[in-house]
């Protein structure tokens, strides 16, 4: 049991003891606890606002009678202060309970069963087929890998989904222009980067002859026909694209439990087109077909063409379908950038709409844009900074100050990997997903501000302290860690538990990113204030275990978000 939930516990053994006959009290007490904004103010505040209609007594009253309650060991006293009661913990019985329950279970610390029995459906990164990875896909793919994280934490079964963009008639452009242009060597050499100049070049000659365009079309309709050779070509197409796109994968950490994309649901919108009918849902407009959406305030949603081809939409109806009836989820995320937010909302309408009233389990997953060095992405500019370029550029950079702060370091290559990659992860999910992101070199390899290599170098100095400690036999003396460094590192470390909690929520990794922030910060003041090998050993051993539960809670926060935790730098 976490620090809120036994302040809150102990908060409903008082209500029960002060006002025994009392009715219609909230359940949950430990939700209304909140953090003063001071810690004079106390470690926790409990407003008695929401008990004074059921109790029909003023706020101050309550809380005075309440404090007559109070009499548990883990609390040193209680203060009224208006409507709020004050609970300030026994600073050494607080560092004795919260550091044994971490050290019991270390690498749990934060995790919990909440999700247990429960799926949830994440589809991020969704690539497109035959182009390249580039900055822009970074928030979507790290986002989405840090909540399937997060999830599994907290004992969710997680389903990834990477919903490839593989649909469309630019396929069989591709086709056409490998067939006049192409050879399997060069592409096979080349990759996404050989595929796009073919694609290139297709749509240059296509200007001065339009009939390309018909040949482009038909080997799309081959695709759609199921033609051997056409399917074949498209299937290499992707694997080429996938094998490409691993490399990017492998560095950032990051693991798919299926590739399905548009051309596996494009097979399956019949049944979509055939329920919105029957259902009444689906009108004519101009030869299209659409699901009317005015009286929601949407435009409508288009679901064929006048020429009968399926959309965006139609396709992602059917997935969703096909998700819940393989995977059974309790929740579907859509991590997928805010622009497409009308998209999503007309998408949840529909299903609502075709009566499956788990569509208000579906949510878009929304985040802000990114700019390199304060100018905005663009394809038809030109503007666009390759994924796998960044990260080994990023790479690169680490290892530059790494040689110069750490010359003697082992391992120094993969250690500039886990530094490089970090810095551009935690750059990401540093600040709320909706927020939009400028990167900007300096700021994300500074090992001085708050960054990825200022946390991972926190939990390399806990890794140091720990490794030049001598063998302590005696108890560890928890009295000495009352003073207000010790006991601040101490609140951060007893809330981590909710910041994980909070994160799942939300669908919000910048909740743990800012968490394990902030233990590391406080572990370094506390590192600068005390020394931690004591003259005294109880008094070190006391604060190793500190050292040592802050080590393990900064690495459970930096695999949270996406990030290693290299043990030297």
């Amino acid at each position: 049991m976490d620090m809120r939930q036994r302040i809150g516990a102990l908060a409903g053994e008082m209500l029960q003891k002060a006002f025994p006959e009392a009715q219609g009290l909230p359940e949950d007490l430990a939700a209304l606890l909140e953090v003063p904004p001071d810690k004079s103010m106390g470690d926790y505040a409990f407003p008695c606002f929401k008990l004074s209609k059921a109790l029909r007594m003023g706020p101050p009253m309550i809380a005075k009678k309440l404090a007559e309650s109070a009499d548990k060991p883990e609390i040193a006293r209680v203060e009224c202060v208006g409507g709020y009661l004050n609970f300030f913990f026994n600073r050494e019985n607080f560092a004795r309970e919260l550091l044994s329950a971490i050290m019991a279970a270390p690498e749990k610390w934060g995790a919990s069963r909440d999700g247990e029995g429960k799926t949830v459906c994440m589809d991020y990164s969704s690539i497109n087929i035959a182009k390249r990875f580039h900055l822009g896909h970074l928030s979507t793919t790290v986002i989405g890998n840090s909540l399937k994280r997060i999830y599994d934490f907290q004992g969710w079964k997680t389903v990834s989904i990477n919903y490839l963009g593989d649909w469309g008639t630019q396929f069989g452009k591709m086709i056409a222009a490998y067939k006049r242009w192409g050879d399997k060597a060069t592409v096979e050499a080349g990759g996404v980067d050989e595929m796009t100049k073919l694609y290139v070049r297709f749509n240059d000659e296509a200007k001065e002859n339009p009939a390309l365009e018909d040949e482009g079309r038909a080997w799309f309709k081959k695709i759609e026909d199921g033609d051997e050779e056409a399917l074949s070509i498209f299937l290499w197409f992707k694997d080429v694209t996938l094998r490409d796109a691993m490399k990017v994968y492998d560095v950032l950490g990051v693991q798919f439990d299926s590739y399905d994309g548009e051309s596996v649901m494009a097979k399956k919108t019949d049944r979509v087109v055939r329920e919105l009918e029957e259902k009444g849902l689906l009108k004519d407009s101009d030869g299209a077909k659409i699901v009317d959406l005015e009286e929601y305030g949407m435009p409508p949603c288009l679901i064929l063409k006048s020429d009968g081809a399926t959309l965006y939409h139609t396709r992602d109806l059917a997935a969703a379908l096909y998700r819940k009836e393989t995977y059974h989820f309790d929740r579907s995320l859509y991590i997928v950038a805010y622009q497409q937010d009308l998209h999503f909302k007309q998408l949840f309408k529909v299903l609502e709409l075709m009566g499956y009233d788990w569509a208000k389990e579906c949510q878009h997953v929304a985040f802000g844009m990114v700019s390199y060095e304060g100018q905005a992405m663009a394809t038809r500019t030109g503007h666009v900074v390759l994924l796998d370029e960044l990260l080994t550029r990023a790479q690169e950079r680490a290892l530059d100050i790494i040689n110069e702060k750490s010359p003697g370091l082992e391992n120094k290559e993969e250690v500039a990997r886990q530094v490089g990659v970090g810095a551009v992860v935690y750059a990401t999910l540093q600040n709320n997903r909706i927020k939009d992101i400028d990167f900007w070199w300096d700021r994300a390899l500074n090992f001085d501000g708050e960054t990825g290599p200022y946390v991972q170098y926190t939990f390399a100095r806990c890794c140091s302290v720990l490794r030049k400690a001598p063998e302590i036999a005696a108890a560890p003396d928890y009295a000495a860690l009352t003073d207000d460094e010790a006991q601040a590192l101490l609140r951060l470390l007893s809330r981590f538990p909710e910041a994980v909690a909070e994160a799942c929520l939300r669908n919000e990794p910048s909740i743990v990113t800012r968490a394990t922030t902030e233990i590391a910060k406080a572990y370094n003041k506390y590192y600068y204030e005390h020394r931690i090998l004591d003259d005294d050993p109880a008094a070190a051993a006391a604060r190793l275990q500190l050292t040592d539960a802050c080590r393990q809670t900064i690495k459970t926060g930096l695999y949270l978000i996406g990030l290693d935790a290299p043990e030297r730098m």
